[in-house]
């Protein structure tokens, strides 16, 4: 597994971990939720192209 994959996804969770107390502080309990789906998304859509790159690289192992 790719290290900067790991990190990324790390840094993005900080972010958003960040950002959700932010916005739960100031009273944005709505944005903070959207915050937090947006990160999840983010993060999935990275996962799933992973996810994607490896079936590519089977198929190909086994000639499929």
């Amino acid at each position: 597994m790719d290290i900067d994959l790991i990190f990324k996804i790390a840094a993005i969770g900080i972010i958003v971990a960040v950002l959700n107390q932010v916005l739960i502080r100031s009273g944005r309990e709505e944005q903070a939720m959207l915050t937090t789906l947006a990160g999840l998304i983010v993060v999935l859509g990275m996962i799933v192209y992973e996810i994607s790159d490896l079936f590519n690289t089977v198929k190909s192992v086994f000639g499929l």
